[in-house]
């Protein structure tokens, strides 16, 4: 797999680790390591354990094979998440892609914090709800969503927690702790977005 910018690493297609035990709270829970949901994150939210976590970590932190999860959109940009697994630089970058163009654009990383831009809700929808069939990568809309998630600067739409809760639950997670879940993911983001009050979405033009 090449992507340009990525000549150094060792880019793997990611996708078929999105339905193994372990993934979501690998995925999701980095959002509150840094201290910013009020209740200790745990991996039942997602309805994982420990041990499934702790397996799945070594696979996606591997710095012999670092996983790319697509999210390709029809007729619009879509996204890109890869797992940077540099010795001593480990983090997530994500990055758009664009119809006709042949290079990504890096809008946002994290590297125990998040960096970068985001994107509002209506952006966020409108790729997750958009898969390009003709692409490989993720295609369920619930899954791309909460591979999105992350990238969320407008956390405190009305439509917001009731479509995470529907995601989480498509994924694996129970149903009241796909709520908590839910909660506390974009209390964490609602913090976030006030800290960065000048981000501009990067499809907005600005």
């Amino acid at each position: 797999m090449l992507i340009k910018g990525y000549d150094g690493g060792p880019l793997v297609p990611g996708e078929s680790l999105l339905v193994h035990p372990g993934f979501w709270s690998n995925y999701l829970l980095a959002m509150c390591s840094d201290g910013g949901c009020a209740e200790r994150p745990v991996s039942e939210w997602f309805g994982e354990d420990g041990a499934d976590v702790d397996a799945l970590s070594e696979v996606l932190f591997d710095p012999e094979r670092w996983p790319v999860f697509r999210v390709p959109a029809e007729d619009g940009p879509g996204a890109v998440v890869v797992y940077r697994n540099l010795d001593g630089d480990y983090g997530i970058d994500y990055l758009l892609t664009h119809p006709g163009r042949s290079y990504v654009e890096q809008i946002a990383s994290w590297d125990g914090d998040f960096l970068g831009t985001g994107l509002t809700w209506v952006e966020l929808i409108r790729i997750a709800d958009s898969p390009s069939l003709a692409v490989e990568g993720a295609q369920d809309s619930a899954t791309r969503l909460l591979l999105l998630l992350p990238l969320l600067r407008e956390p405190d739409m009305p439509a917001a927690a009731s479509r995470l809760i529907a995601a989480l639950t498509v994924v694996g997670a129970p149903q009241d702790a796909a709520s908590i879940a839910a909660e506390h993911l974009l209390a964490h983001l609602t913090r976030r977005s006030r800290h960065d009050p000048t981000w501009a979405s990067p499809l907005s033009g600005s």
